[in-house]
This record gives C-alpha cells, structure tokens and sequence, in this order.
C-alpha cells in the first residue's frame, strides 16, 4: 500500500518519474487488490495499517483524542462564555464529555503500556510523571464533567469564571503531561524499536575535500605511526 501510494503521488502532482502513467498506477493498484485477496485478515491489516500493527500497546493512538477534544472544549467553553453563546457553551459540553470519556481510557492504556514497555530507572521516573498528570486530568475532567451535567440552564448563560479557571488548569497539567509523554519517546526511545541499531549499516565513506599530501599531513595530526626500518 505504501509504495502504491508513492508511485501514484507524483501523477497528483502533476509531475513524477519517467514511466509513471495513469495506466501504471491503475495497474499496480489492482496488483495490489489481487495481493490482499491471498493475505490472512492479520496480513492485510497489517498491510493496510502498518503503523498501528507495529505498536505495542494502543496508548500511543488513543493518547490524541483527549488533548484534541479537551482543547476543543476549552475555547469553545470561553468564547462562549465571555460572548454569551449558548451553542458554543453546549459544543464545549459535547466536548468535555467525549474528552473525559477518552482521557479515562487513555489513562487505562497507559497503565497497561507502562508495564509492556522496557524502560530503565531515569524513564521509569519520567513515566511516573507523566503518569500523575494524566491521572489528575482524568480526575479533574470527570469532576468538571459532573459540575456540568447537574448544573441548572443559567450555568450555560452567563460566565462561569471558577469553571474557566479549572478548565485553564485541566490544559496546563494536560501540556505538561503530554510534554513528558514526547520526552519519553524522542529522547529516551521509550516503545521505539531501535532499528539503525539492529541492523549493522555501514559507515558513510569518509569525503575527500583535499589533496593526498593535506590527507597525509592531516593524519599525522590525528593519530602517531609506527615506521621501522
């Protein structure tokens, strides 16, 4: 799937390499078809979405979901508010549920990767971390959630400052949880298969910017020779 889609690419743009056609691009994707007609259901899963089959756990790809509908709730529900849209206060509504509903799974995955990752003692401390904020957004998002639910109409109608100032605290500990969530992977390779160091690549040749007598005086600089006579 993924070469198809970099051999039809280039006919999007209008541009492409020598012998890319029309006819080229429909022929390899009914190759392509034909091809998962002979795969088992887990094959062409993991043909289609290959980047979901590699994960090891399901928290990197729920982990979105809360951050976007929080954010979503969270402008919504203040413009709203401070501009006394009602539509947009109840948007904020739907939001903040599916956001508390998502962050509690997310949570639940999380505890679930925690122990199915390999991590040392410096991320384990980092995962700590990371654990607690989403913990508290969890718990915060829930107890907003309820405020809402059983709250009167006039809630919706005026601004609720308290409930702004919360909100505000609901994304600064999301930030710095999903901060440390970044950290962990782009950092330290937390659930990263460390694949340029399984398999042995060869070293770049060295290039050459000087003459053979600079390279000689060069390499006396960088290291000593032994010569005997």
């Amino acid at each position: 799937m993924i070469d198809l889609i970099f051999d039809v690419l280039p006919l999007i743009h209008g541009g492409g390499q020598e012998g890319i056609s029309p006819a080229k691009g429909l022929e390899a994707f009914l190759t392509f078809i034909e091809t998962l007609t002979t795969l088992s259901p887990a094959e062409i899963f993991s043909t289609l979405l290959p980047g979901i089959s590699a994960l090891p756990n399901i928290h990197p790809l729920i982990v979105h979901f809360p951050i976007a509908f929080f954010v979503a709730f969270f402008f919504a529900d203040l413009l709203g508010g401070l501009l006394a849209n009602l539509a947009w206060r109840k948007f904020a509504t739907t939001a903040l549920y599916l956001g508390t509903i998502s962050a509690l799974l997310t949570v639940a995955a999380g505890m679930q990767a925690a122990y199915s990752v390999p991590h040392d003692d410096i991320t384990h401390a980092i995962m700590l971390r990371h654990q607690g904020f989403g913990i508290s957004v969890a718990v915060l998002a829930v107890l907003l959630s309820l405020r809402r639910y059983f709250a009167s109409e006039d809630f919706l109608i005026s601004p609720t400052y308290g409930h702004f100032a919360l909100s505000a605290l609901l994304i600064l500990l999301l930030t710095l949880g999903a901060d440390l969530g970044g950290f962990m992977v782009y950092q330290h390779g937390v659930a990263v298969t460390p694949v340029m160091h399984q398999e042995n690549f060869p070293a770049p040749e060295p290039i050459m910017t000087h003459d053979a007598s600079a390279a000689h005086e060069h390499s006396h600089g960088g290291h000593e020779h032994s010569h005997t006579h």
